[in-house]
């Protein structure tokens, strides 16, 4: 079964901000953009970089290290289409968010 984890506060995050965070040892990295919640995989899958530290674009994060970028609704890698993120459902209740970690 699915399991919730907290990671955040509502409100914690600004407009355009991401924040690493820990679910069940995994890395992830939780994006507030346009009122919405994204979590991703923290590790870039093309050579590790965090993505948490990238730029968000709209609904793109850039690898900080070299420039890749990913669809935080999908995972799709904007750069090489045949590349892929995990994304993660991110649900909020009351002010708590919460990160959804498949079994």
């Amino acid at each position: 079964m699915p399991q919730a984890v907290k990671v955040a506060k509502h409100g914690e995050l600004k407009p355009g901000e991401a924040k690493a965070v820990e679910v069940n040892e995994v890395p992830v990295a939780l994006f507030y953009v346009n009122g919405n919640y994204y979590a991703v995989a923290d590790s870039c899958c093309h050579r590790g970089g965090p993505l948490s530290e990238g730029t968000v674009d709209g609904l793109v994060v850039s690898c900080p290290w070299h420039g890749w970028e990913f669809d935080l609704t999908t995972g799709t890698c904007v750069t090489n289409p045949s590349a892929r993120q995990p994304v993660f459902e991110v649900k909020v209740e009351g002010d708590d968010v919460l990160v959804v970690l498949p079994d």
